[in-house]
């Protein structure tokens, strides 16, 4: 079991922001399921982490606004979104940056979850919504904005492009909208809105995840900030000039041992990436898992 454990962990240090986001969906699902109560025969979801359409609950739990966006009703919500996030991650970190990854994903979350408070609210609906569809589509229609010619291999299908699958989405959204999950396919149109408005301010020269990457920036100054020490004058000792060229001496070895190791750690990434991390002889796996402390 700890094995097992321990392969976990290291997919998730070597893996990607997108395997990152995965892992925090349904590790967050997993923990959510402590608070599931069981009413009628059917699972009720925990209505603090959810997002209703009665804006005055949500002013009271501004947190839903993006805490619905973590969490899903279902094991099989949960299998379908991740399987579509998988996708829509991996062509939109093929031309933009982990950063702008995530400051589209928690920016869209917010986008559509407000938009559904709206819509419901002037409809006078009153309905509950979990899922990360919003922000899943936000990230799709931004890479089909950004490159709407490009070529997709889809199973028992083959070669299409991009704007074909993201337009067939959409539409189906548009068609559903009223007969059932009308909250899941307004904030399906509503990250696609977001992903659209995000590319286009983006070629204009405004990069709204800036937002979110000054935020993520402050909180991790603050939890790995050392204290500083006070500023003091120093007095040069030509005495220890021998002292301060051994330091230097020190200093290049470490520097080798450190580019030893980067390459050691590249060699064993490049046989993951060819064999899988199954080929790992149990002393690799001990000094990756070692150097990604």
């Amino acid at each position: 079991m700890s094995s097992i454990w321990d392969d976990i962990k290291m997919q998730y240090r070597i893996g990607g922001i997108a395997n990152k986001l995965i892992y925090w969906n349904v590790g967050l699902f997993l923990i959510s399921l402590v608070f599931y109560k069981f009413e009628l025969g059917v699972f009720e979801f925990p209505d603090w982490l959810e997002i209703t359409s009665d804006p005055v609950i949500v002013l009271t739990r501004p947190w839903t606004l993006l805490t619905y966006a973590f969490f899903h009703a279902g094991f099989l919500h949960l299998f379908f979104n991740m399987i579509v996030l998988n996708f829509a991650s991996r062509l939109f970190l093929t031309f933009f940056t982990e950063k702008q990854y995530l400051g589209l994903y928690f920016l869209s979350a917010v986008f559509a979850g407000l938009l559904f408070v709206l819509s419901f609210y002037f409809f006078r609906r009153v309905s509950t919504m979990v899922g990360a569809s919003g922000a899943i589509m936000a990230l799709l229609v931004a890479t089909t904005t950004y490159q709407p010619l490009m070529e997709i291999r889809l199973l028992l299908i083959g070669n299409v492009k991009l704007w074909h699958v993201t337009a067939i989405l959409i539409l189906l959204d548009l068609l559903q909208i009223r007969l059932d999950n009308t909250g899941g396919h307004v904030a399906h149109l509503s990250g696609a809105l977001f992903g659209y408005i995000y590319i286009k301010l983006l070629q204009n020269g405004t990069d709204l995840s800036k937002i979110v990457s000054s935020v993520l920036d402050f909180f991790a100054s603050i939890f790995s900030s050392k204290p500083s020490t006070p500023f003091k004058k120093v007095h040069v000792n030509p005495k220890r000039t021998v002292a301060k060229s051994a330091n230097e001496q020190s200093k290049q070895s470490k520097i080798v041992v450190k580019d030893k190791t980067q390459q050691q750690i590249d060699d064993i990434l490049y046989k993951i990436s060819k064999s899988g991390y199954d080929s790992l002889t149990a002393e690799e796996k001990e000094f990756l898992f070692k150097a990604g402390k």
